[in-house]
């Protein structure tokens, strides 16, 4: 099972959810019975959970999780390079490729490696065979674990800005007989339906504000075009005024949590402590989260 965790816009706890539930999943004094959605251990004890930060741009579940880091990985993407020997100045590249990363300029060939989403359309479909690839280092990808929870997260480098190469990078680890959990960057572009696509779930997080409406709004509109179930969550639910809760109502969008302005929570949050380790009482608020998102995927299967 594929869970997303996506807002509108930054700062509405997208990685607070994310954390919890990634934690109180993995937790060690969970139910005894299974969880729905996870494979039988056939005789082993697999770990179940894993949590994916693709906000590649500004990565910080791990400042929650606290990993121990075992493996990291460089990700790159083919950047074209012209033969100018080779090259017949036919215009071909500039043609195929749909982000205009390669443009021919009277007698010459200009490449914009910044624009460039590695598709490789321009290499195929140069006659000459003028166009060859070399790699381009974009970031990183770490791989670590924190007691029963497995971690991977993206890095982007400073002055990239080309985030949905690294994302897919990061989903490669994706187990689909492990619960994952993806925190997706904020907002409603290209590296969101990057990270959200192909999830069988999407939790959007807002906040109870016109600010948080708005962008609640877009990400609504964003999840219904590349078709992936949803529900909301409401952070800081008791501050603002209650049109959050009406526009659901009104579009039949399942709220599925709120969590409430707490001087406490906040204070945890500060230092680093998720609200499942500060709070043991969220660690089922948290369980019967996932229930809930569990329930509704498996009555639109059916």
């Amino acid at each position: 099972m594929i869970i997303a965790i996506a807002s509108g816009k930054g700062g509405t706890g997208k990685t607070t959810i994310a954390v919890n539930l990634a934690l109180a999943l993995s937790l060690q004094d969970r139910p005894g019975r299974s969880l729905p959605g996870e494979s039988p251990s056939n005789g082993e004890n697999p770990l179940s959970v894993q949590l994916l930060d693709c906000d590649v741009e500004e990565p910080n579940c791990a400042i929650f999780i606290k990993p121990e880091i075992k493996e990291k990985n460089a990700v790159s993407i083919p950047i074209p390079r012209v033969d100018k020997d080779k090259c017949t100045l036919c215009g071909r590249c500039e043609e195929v490729c749909a982000y205009h990363a390669i443009v021919v300029v009277k007698d010459k060939v200009l490449v914009f490696p910044e624009l460039c989403h590695g598709c490789g359309a321009c290499t195929y479909f140069c006659a000459p065979g003028a166009i060859k690839e070399e790699g381009k280092e974009i970031g990183w990808v770490k791989a670590g674990q924190k007691g029963g929870l497995l971690f991977f997260q993206g890095k982007l480098n400073i002055g990239e800005a080309m985030a949905p190469p690294l994302i897919k990078a990061v989903k490669k680890w994706i187990n689909p007989k492990k619960i994952n959990i993806i925190d997706a960057p904020p907002g409603t572009s290209c590296p969101v339906i990057t990270a959200a696509s192909g999830s069988d779930f999407c939790i959007l997080v807002t906040e109870p504000t016109p600010f948080g409406l708005n962008d609640l709004t877009l990400a609504v509109e964003t999840m219904r075009k590349i078709n992936i179930p949803f529900g909301v969550i409401i952070n800081r639910s008791d501050l603002g005024d209650g049109n959050v809760e009406k526009y659901c109502r009104r579009e039949g969008i399942p709220i599925l949590m709120r969590i409430p302005f707490k001087k406490e929570i906040a204070s945890a949050y500060a230092e680093g402590i998720p609200i499942v380790q500060a709070f043991s009482e969220f660690r089922q608020e948290f369980f019967n989260l996932y229930q809930k998102i569990a329930g509704i995927i498996e009555g639109k299967q059916q």
